[in-house]
């Protein structure tokens, strides 16, 4: 079984957030990391050396391939927010429409900074994308 590339690590969530640059976008991504535990109920785990996920489940495709991820998670890389939203944010074109300035890819979402979009909307995303994962891949199974 060919293991994920992105693994969990020890590395400490709240010193790789202090070290973020510019202030703005070390700002936003402690609002993410607040937001994404207060909605998951997960406490924030380094992914990789610049991912922070929230939960975590098993996956195993038709190919035989298998591995553990997060259910959700963001990352502040240089260009943008990224927020890994693993339910597949093209799902909801409806919220997608009322969220404000965005980009998205097939599970991510794309944001510049958290002014750029409604919160409230974010949030509605968030909790969507963890109902999906709750329900395609319960935590008991």
């Amino acid at each position: 079984m060919s293991q994920n590339k992105t693994q969990p690590t020890e590395q400490s969530v709240i010193q790789f957030l202090t070290a973020v640059t510019p202030d703005q976008k070390r700002q936003d991504a402690f609002a993410l990391l607040e937001m994404m535990e207060r909605l998951s109920g997960y406490q924030a785990q380094m992914w990789g050396p610049s991912i922070i996920g929230f939960g975590q489940y098993h996956y195993k495709y038709d190919s035989g391939r298998e591995g553990d991820f997060m259910r959700i998670g963001f990352s502040p890389r240089k260009t943008n927010l990224s927020l890994y939203i693993i339910a597949g944010v093209d799902k909801h074109q409806d919220l997608l429409a009322e969220l404000g300035k965005h980009k998205t890819g097939k599970s991510c979402l794309y944001v510049n900074k958290l002014s750029d979009v409604r919160l409230n909307v974010l949030e509605q995303l968030i909790v969507k994308a963890l109902e999906y994962m709750a329900e395609k891949y319960p935590e008991d199974a």
